[in-house]
This record gives structure tokens, sequence and C-alpha cells, in this order.
């Protein structure tokens, strides 16, 4: 943790996990909020970020049927068996192309040391090109 003398700090951790299936949402919403009550920052903002080509971070509900609903949605917009440039140097193009289109951020407001989101929104790694051994996830978070 970095602490300028003007009250302003930085916090950064990392989250490692591993993935099952070649497309799943991983709910990191404890993890992430763990990190935001570690860093003891009590207004300002939260940045989770997924350093992978073949990731993404979303924010949305975690219910089953909408989590196999989003899934679906991205084998339609990005099938993993179409006709990519791309596939002639690794089988997954799809989840590039997936990942370019969806984000590999979210920033979030910190407010008196909690994180901020809606009711129904929980913190999502989605996995395009899994299963993986290991996945990391940046949150770093910024305030005073």
């Amino acid at each position: 943790m970095e602490k300028p003398s003007n009250g302003f700090r930085v916090f950064v951790k990392e989250i490692y996990l591993s993935t099952k299936e070649r497309i799943e949402l991983v709910d990191i919403t404890n993890k992430v909020e763990e990190a935001v009550q570690e860093s003891k920052i009590r207004n300002g903002i939260c940045l989770v970020y997924a350093p992978h080509a073949t990731a993404a971070i979303i924010l949305n509900e975690h219910e089953k049927g909408l989590l196999s609903d989003i899934v679906k949605k991205i084998l339609e917009i990005a099938p993993p068996g179409a006709n990519y440039l791309h596939n002639r140097i690794d089988n997954n193009a799809h989840a590039h192309v997936a990942s370019s289109i969806i984000g590999s951020s979210a920033t979030l407001p910190v407010v008196n040391g909690e994180l901020v989101r809606g009711t129904w929104q929980n913190i999502f790694l989605v996995e395009l090109d899994g299963p993986r051994a290991s996945r990391r996830i940046i949150v770093e978070v910024l305030g005073e």
C-alpha cells in the first residue's frame, strides 16, 4: 500500500483462481469486498481488472438461470466453431472476440469503507477459454 502525504492511498491485491469450464462465470464478489475492507480506504474507487485476453469482468445478478443465459448469449455472439482467422494460430479466437466485446474491467465506488453495488449486482470473472489452472484478477482501491 502506498500512502502519499495528502491522504490519498492506493491498495493493490491480486486474486488467483482456477476455472473448470470452457466458458463460465465465477463470482468473485466476496474476494473483491475483502480487498476493499483490507484497504482501509473509506471513500474512493475500486478497479477490478482481469489481465487476460480471453477473460472478462462483468457485474450482474447471481442467479443460475441468468448465468446460463449469459453463457448461451456469449456462445451466440462469438461461437467457438466459427471460421476465425486467429484459429490458424490458436483454437480460441471466440474467446478473444468475446473478451474484446465484454471488457476486461469494472470500476465501482467505495463509500464509507464499503463497495457500492446494486442490490442484484455481483462481480464475475467471465472465463472464455477454460478450463484454466490459474487466472489472476487485480483489485486496486484508490482513495482516502
